[in-house]
């Protein structure tokens, strides 16, 4: 039976990591919200220290090695974690939790694909991940990067846009076919260090929100790494039901990382209703859920509603990290956890700049900044309309030919 009540080690790294935020992501909020610069806040070096360094801490995959937590039949391990801890940094600045160094969303895929062998040969990571192309967006089976085996280095060419931390981490996991007419079946993983000859970071984008977290486009021009640095299976799959399924293990990756940014959307809103309630408590206003509806005012009204949606979204998001830790297959989970918790954060932070009306669209408070980092959460790492379509193939029965 599902067990979803945190576990008291759990717990308690949830509630430093509440303080971790408060003391250490709020007071540079808007400082680096402003600025918007290419270089990393200097502060985040300290931070992320004291975090651990970020790797043992925010790894994420069923190759982290991380001791579970159990209770009778469940188990909440690593996963779990893992959303827990990426909800309560992101309450500090989900921006300044995409900018810790050696924490990256490439860590995920290393962490998901790579033998131990590469593991302890890469070291420390702070990667980026390159999926997403001019012609390729939600559709990651479009991509046109390419990589071709060469005596005993892969060369890859092609271009990749809206690379999270494109521009700050040392390697990028980049996603390239081996056999363009071989379609999704040949798309393979990579890890390409900074500094290799021919990978070129390009351009850096100016964006609404996570003004802290780098942007980047990256273009590879006979871009050589070590046949060593395929993540995962090298062959291409014979039979039309093992490419199938070989795609199928690629795509995995995203069953570890979609309710990590769901988990994004629960700490963004929780945020944006704590300070609104804050804020709301300086105007003589509490909220109290024994009145009777009749009694409510439309403020109370709307706030009960957001606590709804807040719990539902957090509820799917612990479900699809216990199934992770659990060994059950959770890609239909997951991406109900990312098309409901990315939508829910960016409409509760609206909602509340709306019930703050001048306090919440004025800079003299972080709820228009709630809203404005807010929105990508809905769209990155598969958006709310792919997600929708993936949950659909799944309920019916479908394949991604039968049902675009």
């Amino acid at each position: 039976m599902i067990n979803l009540e945190l576990p008291k080690k759990i717990e308690d790294t949830r509630a430093l990591l509440r303080q971790f935020a408060e003391g250490g992501f709020r007071p540079l909020s808007r400082k680096y919200d402003l600025l918007e610069q290419k270089e990393m806040p200097q502060e985040l070096y300290d931070l992320a220290k004291l975090l651990g360094g970020g790797r043992s801490r925010m790894e994420s995959g069923d190759g982290a090695k991380a001791k579970a937590d159990t209770r009778g039949e469940n188990r909440n391990a690593n996963n779990m974690s893992m959303v827990v801890s990426s909800a309560e940094l992101c309450w500090g600045d989900v921006g300044l939790f995409l900018a810790l160094p050696n924490v990256g969303l490439g860590n995920a895929a290393v962490s998901a694909v790579a033998t131990e062998e590469q593991k302890e040969e890469w070291g420390e990571l702070f990667a980026s991940m390159a999926i997403t192309e001019p012609g390729a967006g939600s559709d990651s089976a479009a991509i046109k990067t390419t990589a071709v085996l060469d005596g005993d280095e892969w060369v890859i060419n092609g271009e990749k846009i809206f690379v999270t931390d494109g521009y700050r981490s040392k390697q990028v996991v980049v996603w390239a076919s081996l056999d363009l007419k071989l379609g999704k079946a040949a798309i393979k993983s990579f890890l390409v260090p900074k500094g290799t000859p021919g990978m070129t970071v390009t351009r850096v984008e100016h964006k609404l929100g996570i003004r802290s977290s780098d942007t980047a486009q990256i273009v590879f021009e006979n871009c050589r790494v070590p046949k060593a640095n395929l993540l995962g299976n090298p062959e291409i799959a014979k039979t039309a039901e093992a490419r199938k399924k070989a795609f199928g293990g690629v795509m995995q990756t995203f069953d570890n990382t979609r309710p990590m940014v769901a988990a994004q959307g629960l700490g963004v809103a929780r945020a944006a209703l704590d300070l609104t309630l804050e804020l709301l408590r300086e105007k003589g206003i509490e909220l109290d859920f024994e009145k009777g509806y009749h009694q409510m005012s439309a403020v109370e009204s709307d706030l009960y509603d957001l606590e709804a949606e807040y719990e539902t979204a957090r509820l799917l998001v612990l479900k699809a990290a216990w199934m992770a830790d659990n060994k059950q297959p959770n890609s239909m989970n997951a991406s109900m956890s990312k098309a409901k918790a990315g939508r829910m954060g960016n409409q509760v932070a609206l909602k509340c700049v709306e019930i703050c009306g001048q306090l919440g669209y004025s800079k003299a408070h972080l709820l228009e900044k709630f809203a404005r980092d807010s929105k990508i959460i809905d769209i990155y790492e598969g958006t709310q309309q792919i997600q929708q379509l993936i949950v659909a193939r799944q309920v019916l029965g479908k394949s991604s030919s039968e049902l675009k």
